[in-house]
Order: structure tokens, then sequence, then C-alpha cells
């Protein structure tokens, strides 16, 4: 099999789609259960190869994910995983791929935990593949996460995650507006749906993930509301939310905090676009 030939071709191939060429190589060390970086060691790479049986169904592998990848289908759940921060979180159909731009928000109720008395507690809400409840569980072992999710199919994603990673995270299956009654913590994330109903998207994310966690209603405002409203009963006096927004809803979700909480911050992502806000709980 000859790699450079193949990865040639397969890049050529992407690049008229208007896709990253470098998607040819994390394909290929999937199939060949590499690193994208062990393919660029000869000698690694060739004692691979020479320990294949049939290199003709590693081809065929290849190309049958180049042509979904083509389709458009996302990278993650073609290799059925995303990096997120330390972590690699296993996705699919069902649940939305963790963002980067994430990473900073993590990073910000880390922080924030330091300078709390132990142990402390955080509910993500709207956790979907779990990463950002994951990764604050990992970096933070002694404090107490439960996530929270509605979707059946994106449940799935997160019992799993949390049994291989973090078994220590608890998983709550309801809807935010009721679910954990009775029940206080000291920080809530959030990542809402927060993309207005007619708002257009790329074909990657249109097509294939889920829309009931992207779109939050006529203005993408309506499902964060309820979010906030959520965050207001589960924190206690002087617990922290922070929460997921489109750029442009900075002021939206400011006025809709202001009801219940003070000193309202907003926060650009790793690209410097303002992402998402942190508030403090009267």
């Amino acid at each position: 099999m000859d790699i450079k030939a193949l990865l040639r071709d397969a890049k050529s191939q992407l690049r008229e789609s208007g896709i990253s060429e470098v998607d040819a190589e994390h394909l290929l060390a999937h199939v060949l259960a590499l690193s994208r970086m062990d393919l660029h060691n000869s000698v690694l790479l060739e004692s691979t190869l020479k320990a294949l049986s049939d290199t003709d169904v590693i081809e065929e592998q290849f190309f049958t994910l180049l042509d979904r990848r083509i389709n458009h289908e996302p990278l993650q759940y073609l290799t059925g995983r995303a990096a997120f921060r330390y972590l690699e979180i296993e996705v699919g159909p069902g649940v939305l791929v963790p963002r980067p731009e994430s990473e900073l928000l993590v990073d910000a109720v880390l922080t924030h935990i330091m300078n709390l008395p132990a142990p402390v507690s955080v509910i993500d809400l709207g956790a979907g593949s779990g990463a950002l409840a994951l990764a604050i569980a990992t970096e933070s072992p002694d404090t107490r996460v439960i996530a929270v999710e509605n979707s059946p199919e994106a449940i799935l994603w997160l019992k799993k995650n949390v049994s291989v990673i973090a078994e220590n995270v608890r998983v709550v299956e309801g809807d935010v507006a009721d679910v954990l009654p009775g029940i206080k913590c000291d920080v809530v994330i959030a990542n809402p749906p927060y993309i207005p109903d007619t708002q257009p998207l790329p074909r990657d994310v249109a097509s294939f993930e889920p829309h009931a966690a992207l779109f939050g209603g006529p203005t993408g405002m309506e499902i964060p509301k309820i979010f906030i409203t959520a965050a207001a009963r589960l924190l206690k006096s002087a617990g922290v939310l922070v929460i997921e927004h489109a750029q442009e809803q900075g002021a939206a979700i400011e006025r809709e905090l202001a009801l219940d909480f003070d000193n309202i911050s907003l926060h650009d992502d790793l690209v410097g676009r303002p992402r998402w806000t942190s508030a403090v709980r009267r």
C-alpha cells in the first residue's frame, strides 16, 4: 500500500470539496489504529503495514470513510472521538461534537473551584457528551459533578464517556426546568441550544448534528431563558452560573440574568469572540 499516494489522492478530493486536507490523515490514522503523527514515523508505519493481513480491506475502509467525509459528515463522527482539553470524548450521531471554544469556560470554572472550600458541587445542564462535566471532574477530582441531559440519544454517549473517564460523575436524565428538585449547588455550567431557528448552519452541522441541541427557539433566547431560570433555582446564594451563548447574545443574556444575578461578566472564547457569561446568584 502506497501511503503517500493514498493520502495525496484523498487530500485532493477533500480540497475540491472545500474540506481540510488534514482530515485525510486523521481518517487513515484511524483505520490503521495509529495517531496522526505516527503516519510520519516511517519505521512505525512500515512495521504496522507489514503486520496487516489484508491492505485492500484497509484501503476500502479508508475510502468509505473518505466518501462520508466528502459528504460533510463530521470527522469526529467518523472516528468516534473528539479531543477536548486532556480528554478523548466518544461521540457519534445524536450528540453534539464538543467545541474547543468551550475550553476557556472550563478554565474559569476550575479557577473558581480552587477558591471555594471543598467539596464543591457542580451541575452541568445540557451536558451532551459530557465533555465539560468530565473535564471538571478529572481536573478537579474532589468536585462533586452532576451531568444533566434530556436527550435519550445524547444520554447514551454521556453514560459511555462517564463509565470510561470518571465514574464518580452522576448522570441525571431530565428536563432542566424541573430536574433535581430541592438540590442546591455551588456552580452551574450550561450550554443550552441558542441558535435562532431560522439561522443557516454549515453543512456538517445542519445535516448531521442534533437540531434539538442547536436551536433555541425563534430568537434563539427561548431555551437559554429556561436554563437561566433553572440555574437560579439550583444555585446557592453566591453560587456562580457560567453559560454559553452566541456572540451576538451577550446583552440579551445579561438582561435575563439581571433578574436573579449580580456581577454579570461577558467573556471571550479562544478566538476572541464573546461566547459565554458568568454571574453570581443573589
